[in-house]
């Protein structure tokens, strides 16, 4: 059954029904069009849903930022989004400070006293120096800001599309981050082993039931272990991913650095297309996939 679109410059399109409730682009004028639904047909898009209704997204980094900012490109080079991971350099800056403040006094009032009762000077000077940077520590960690991930429509920051947050500040062998929409339904929950990633990077994408909906991990067996010895070997063994299903068997998408001066790259999921991953989280994923795994 056809569906109908109308565009505000004056035309009309008449598609299958396949594009019922989607966002396409007008072949006049560029403007995106949300097509006509049908009943019974796919649900209409949620807020933001056109910029991600596609198959391909380019994303490009934005150097000399103290931020991780990223402009994500659609197939026509055209920018559709802009991400931002937040360094909070003063903040922590200032929660470093803080810490350092309070591990000299914590460490003084502890060492002085000590210093009365212990047979030894050095025992004391020890047992202040431990207890000072435990505080230093603990300070600065209590003070300092998560870096959460925001998605918005444009670089003016003012439409919020989609946030990942950081679970924990500190994660020494588990990380977990959470993905939500700009209302704040979880859509689902990245984790990765530190210890894991010693041999092969890998994550694992759970829905907001639990279940494990994909992975992602480095390509090959062979270049991680390459990459673990040579580095990236003058930009010849860049990290590149794949996102495969739960059976770790079909090939979903790719997510591949470019050889280029500027960090460009490249999420492409054309191994899905009945979209049975969403592609908000796709998306979300490959972003983690670099700032996450500091490349």
């Amino acid at each position: 059954m056809p569906v109908a679109a109308a565009c505000s410059c004056g035309a009309s399109f008449t598609l299958k029904d396949e594009f019922a409730g989607r966002v396409v682009q007008c072949t006049k004028c560029g403007q995106p069009i949300t097509v006509a639904g049908i009943a019974g047909g796919p649900p209409t898009l949620p807020p933001g849903g056109g910029v991600f209704d596609r198959d391909q997204f380019l994303l490009r980094q934005k150097h000399f930022s103290i931020s991780e900012k990223y402009y994500v490109w659609d197939e026509r080079g055209n920018v559709i989004l802009f991400v931002e991971r937040p360094a909070h350099l003063l903040r922590n800056l200032g929660a470093i400070l803080a810490g350092i403040f309070a591990g000299l006094a914590a460490g003084a009032l502890i060492g002085f006293p000590a210093s009365l009762v212990l047979p030894e000077g050095w025992q004391a000077g020890v047992l202040g120096l431990f207890v000072g940077v435990a505080v230093v520590l603990v300070v600065a960690i209590a003070l300092s800001a998560k870096r959460h991930v925001n998605f918005f429509r444009d670089d003016t920051r003012r439409e919020l599309l989609l946030q990942i947050f950081q679970d924990k500040k500190v994660a020494l062998i588990h990380a977990t981050y959470t993905i939500a929409d700009a209302a704040g339904a979880v859509l689902a929950t990245f984790d990765k082993n530190y210890l894991y990633n010693l041999f092969r990077k890998r994550w694992v994408c759970h829905g907001p039931d639990g279940h494990v909906i994909c992975l992602a991990k480095e390509d090959s067996v062979i270049l991680s272990l390459l990459r673990r010895v040579l580095g990236p070997f003058f930009g010849l063994l860049r990290t590149n991913f794949i996102i495969v299903a739960p059976d770790e068997e079909r090939v979903l998408g790719e997510f591949n650095r470019k050889f280029a001066i500027l960090d460009r790259y490249a999420l492409t999921m054309s191994g899905d297309p009945g979209r049975t991953l969403d592609r908000r989280v796709a998306l979300a994923l490959g972003v983690m996939l670099d700032t996450g795994e500091r490349r």
